[in-house]
């Protein structure tokens, strides 16, 4: 009998804690209802304020002009950003790869169906000249080291006659001064500029394996 009591007892005991947690949750499902329509709420302003964030932000970049005079007033680092703004203006998906190590490229960018580029950066006092060695380098990594389909050294100031002669022969596109005011002032898009080709679409052999072209 003592230990049907106590289990009796238990019983009520664990009943009458379930009832009122019933009652409290049924009298507290109002507020929990309201705080999931603040957040709710909450966060369908902070998707459309990013939305319109980035809308605001990619039509701005499409507006994007930037003088000589101001890209003269640059540092090196300042320079590179701005010819990656430049490429994302003109629809590459691009980054700022500069630094130590960078193998030639100090900023890369991908448009379909162009594929990647790569953009070596010299940015010189005015009247500064590119030689031939910076052609070199940027053509010996491009492919091996960053797998792109173009390369391009700009430049502020200008490139000696061997090395834009260089640069035609063995597909390396220089832009000097004049080339990055119609580039940067001007608006005029990069790849149409330099009349960069698309990409090649890769072979297909008898056996049905893809090559690169």
């Amino acid at each position: 009998m003592g230990a049907a009591a106590v289990a009796l007892a238990l019983t009520v005991a664990v009943t009458q804690a379930a009832e009122r947690l019933l009652t409290r949750a049924a009298a507290a499902w109002p507020v929990l209802v309201l705080i999931g329509l603040v957040v709710a709420v909450g966060l369908a302003c902070l998707r459309v304020r990013g939305s319109r964030r980035h809308r605001a932000d990619s039509e701005g970049l499409a507006r994007l002009r930037i003088t000589l005079s101001e890209l003269d007033a640059m540092d090196d680092q300042q320079f590179e950003y701005a010819l990656r703004d430049l490429l994302v203006r003109d629809g590459w998906a691009a980054r700022r790869v500069g630094g130590g190590g960078d193998q030639a490229a100090d900023v890369i960018g991908v448009l379909i169906p162009l594929g990647r580029i790569v953009v070596q950066a010299k940015y010189t006092r005015v009247g500064g000249k590119v030689g031939s060695s910076v052609m070199y380098e940027v053509k010996g990594t491009a492919g091996p080291a960053h797998r792109a389909d173009h390369a391009v050294v700009v430049t502020n100031g200008s490139f000696t006659r061997d090395a834009m002669a260089w640069g035609d022969r063995h597909g390396v596109g220089w832009v000097d001064r004049d080339r990055l005011n119609h580039w940067a002032h001007e608006g005029k898009a990069l790849h149409e500029l330099l009349g960069l080709p698309a990409r090649r679409a890769p072979a297909v052999t008898s056996s049905g394996i893809g090559l690169s072209a």
